[in-house]
């Protein structure tokens, strides 16, 4: 099927407007009209072939996804034509590995199909959300909760459940103390989610300028990282630091402010080595880690959850012509919280 997209050709075009083939629907799959696409830094990266040097062209961006379903194949059991849902970062994995099998696709063991800049089993490059319509197996497609902003709640497909998986999986809630460094489009949803689950929040950003923000998102505290007495004043101080920030880190000054047993966990990855002494980890037996997305399990408990609790993204809504700007100004970290584009305009 033919659909309208915006494309970027090349590591050095811009991103334009074009048309695309998608698969025709097999048994398993859903066709969805896309209506909001959320902006992630990684889709930068990806089209400007930041990373790797592996991108492939021509690429359409977009893993934070949400529309409503418009056909599905005869063996569909899960969604039905009218059913708002979502994708996220992968739209398919092995299956059969250990980790499939055990729910954790994001750690599939053969890799996983991400949802653009990625290719199927069969080869076939794989298109991602900035385009009008989508076709995606059944079983990588999410429920979108009934009261969530359709809008606000593309980032959670990516943002979101990058920062509530990690923060359930160490343990976040009554009693613990949770540090968030970084308040950004992860930062931001990383506070929300702490305070919902009972932890003691702790906002750590370079500056205050987002202070009140932190505050009104459920942080019980605030400090500027720039501030040499924050370090002190903090020392022991957490369970959890969870990290949202893609830049290298003094990390003996982070693991410091951890506890006994502590973690200091990534979710931002810096392009150059961390170095530490393991004498720094061995002091108080604290760890470092790092987390990758989330399993689908825990997209559709994280969805519920805010359902429950009223959380989404704070969002900025563009058109499909502000999209060369919005990245720009993403680069420029000058974006509170998350860009959406309106996929009607693509």
């Amino acid at each position: 099927m033919r659909t309208s997209a915006l494309i970027v050709g090349h590591a050095t075009a811009e991103i334009a407007r074009g048309a695309i083939e998608r698969r025709d629907p097999r048994p398993n799959d859903v066709v969805i009209r896309v209506e909001f696409s959320g902006v992630c830094h990684s889709d930068i990266h990806q089209a400007r072939n930041e990373w790797d040097g592996d991108s492939i062209y021509p690429m359409v961006p977009g893993h934070e996804i949400v529309g409503t379903v418009t056909a599905a194949g005869a063996d569909v059991t899960r969604h039905a034509v009218g059913d708002r849902v979502g994708v996220g970062v992968y739209v398919d994995s092995c299956r059969r590995c250990d980790h499939c099998l055990r729910g954790l696709p994001q750690y599939c063991l053969e890799g996983f199909v991400a949802t653009y800049n990625s290719r199927e089993y069969d080869g076939m490059p794989t298109l991602g959300g900035y385009s009008r319509d989508i076709v995606v197996d059944e079983e990588y497609v999410l429920p979108v909760p009934a009261g969530l902003d359709p809008a606000a709640a593309a980032p959670l497909l990516c943002a979101g459940i990058t920062v509530y998986s990690p923060l359930k999986h160490w343990g976040a809630g009554p009693g613990r103390r949770v540090a968030v460094l970084g308040m950004g489009g992860l930062g931001h949803l990383a506070v929300k989610f702490a305070h919902a689950l009972g932890a003691h929040v702790t906002v750590l950003s370079h500056s205050l300028s987002k202070k009140d923000d932190g505050l009104a998102f459920g942080a019980d505290a605030y400090y500027a990282t720039s501030d040499p007495a924050t370090f002190e004043r903090l020392r022991n101080g957490f369970d959890l630091i969870l990290n949202t920030v893609a830049a290298n880190l003094d990390i003996p000054a982070y693991l410091d402010l951890l506890d006994l047993d502590g973690a200091l966990v990534h979710v931002g990855i810096p392009s150059e080595p961390d170095a530490f002494k393991m004498g720094a980890l061995g002091a108080q037996r604290r760890s470092v880690a790092a987390s990758m997305i989330g399993s689908l399990d825990e997209i559709r408990e994280m969805l519920a959850l805010c359902a429950e609790r009223g959380i989404e993204a704070e969002i900025e809504r563009i058109t499909a012509d502000e999209v060369g700007t919005a990245w720009d100004r993403v680069v420029a970290s000058d974006v509170r919280y998350r860009f959406v584009i309106d996929a009607a305009t693509i």
